[in-house]
């Protein structure tokens, strides 16, 4: 049965990508089925094999202890105001988040992590066959963030084609930043947290392929990466926990506004048709959940969750779906939690429109004239990837 489902879910991301696709006839078929093969191969290898349980055991354990170390920080400082009886999220989930910003920032000053992406990019682009550029900014997305990226590859966004920046936009809205991974643990099982990032990089290129078919010449094929000024290392410590700070306090804002914005809205919807507004949402997106293989009778619950990510954040959409988890099974579980780790909503498109506009107002423009339609990919790259795992559960 997780075969028709599977089936049923990848003929309707197909469909709903062929529909808005800018060039139909030159749709890049065997690169699209190249990169499914080895998303199907890399899932089933972290899902049944030794190696691949090992790898995901390791990356949840260290992630959860980077957490229980960055609360040690947090408590040195706010262990007086916490409410002992009641974990506070924002001091236990999204402060520790500037440890974690000080790890990348001591790898990236060491040079670890450019030359993983960059040695992980060649071998991706020999399998799909898609520019460096495109590779480089769908690996990085996943380490720094969906705005961040953009200021790595400055020189290179003015002069790209608005074919090629709506591929690499989908990218950066398709990942999400390793800095805030640990937060995400915390609210769903690690093991589909590991799994979706890897899936989604991947996703979001075979969705490009599909929505934004193009060739690339060899010598437009070129990747100029910014050489960040270079500061001491205590500059560095210094910058990376002031980076980490404003993630925490913005999630947190973000949070306040939109939970209680949900709130007025269920609020007003009972009141007037006596319904909330996200069982509303969830029969909307029911049919979507039942052909990604989610069972029908816990369609409803998972549409709701699926829908509150896209309209809100994927961080209010967990906080909701850890909370009812624990009724639904575990093919639904993994398939919502995949979908939900992703960037893909609507604010996201201001997001990565002001990050483009503040290095090249031009292009800025561009991207903000198909920010629904970046949104529509980036959320179909999601579906592909909850339709991919649930293939093993």
């Amino acid at each position: 049965m997780s075969i028709v489902f599977f089936a049923t879910g990848l003929f309707l991301v197909f469909i709903l990508a062929y529909l808005v696709s800018y060039d139909r006839k030159n749709i890049r078929y065997k690169a699209i089925l190249s990169m499914l093969a080895v998303q199907i191969v890399l899932t089933f290898a972290l899902l049944n094999t030794k190696a691949g349980i090992f790898i995901i055991g390791f990356i949840s354990k260290m992630f959860n202890k980077l957490i229980e170390l960055g609360i040690q920080g947090v408590d040195f400082v706010f262990g007086g105001l916490e409410n002992k009886e009641m974990s506070s999220f924002f001091l236990d989930v999204l402060l520790p988040i500037i440890f974690i910003s000080i790890l990348i920032g001591i790898l990236n000053y060491f040079k670890i992590l450019p030359v993983i992406i960059k040695y992980v990019g060649m071998a991706l682009s020999k399998i799909n066959g898609m520019g460096k550029l495109e590779n480089y900014i769908a690996l990085s997305s996943a380490i720094l963030g969906q705005s961040e990226v953009f200021l790595t590859t400055k020189k290179q966004i003015g002069l790209v084609s608005q074919t090629r920046l709506y591929t690499l936009c989908t990218s950066a809205m398709s990942a999400v930043s390793i800095a805030i991974v640990g937060a995400y643990m915390t609210m769903i099982e690690p093991k589909y947290v590991v799994i979706a990032i890897m899936l989604n990089i991947l996703s979001a290129l075979i969705i490009a392929n599909i929505v934004n078919p193009y060739e690339i010449k060899d010598e437009e094929d070129l990747l100029i990466v910014e050489e960040e000024h270079k500061m001491s290392f205590f500059q560095m410590i210094g910058e990376s926990i002031m980076d980490g700070l404003k993630v925490a306090i913005i999630v947190a804002a973000m949070l306040v506004g939109f939970i209680a914005l949900i709130n007025l809205i269920d609020y007003v919807f009972t009141l007037i048709f006596h319904v909330s507004f996200q069982t509303i949402l969830g029969y909307i997106f029911a049919p979507i959940a039942f052909l990604m293989g989610i069972p029908w009778d816990e369609a409803v619950k998972a549409g709701s969750i699926m829908a509150t990510k896209l309209v809100t954040n994927e961080f209010v959409a967990m906080l909701n779906f850890k909370d009812m988890a624990g009724t639904l099974s575990e093919k639904t579980v993994g398939i919502v939690s995949v979908f939900l780790v992703s960037f893909a909503n609507f604010s996201s498109i201001g997001i990565i429109t002001g990050a483009v506009k503040a290095l090249d107002e031009k292009q800025g423009d561009v991207v903000a004239k198909f920010g629904l339609k970046l949104l529509y990919g980036s959320t179909l790259a999601s579906m592909l990837s909850g339709t991919i795992m649930g293939l093993f559960l």
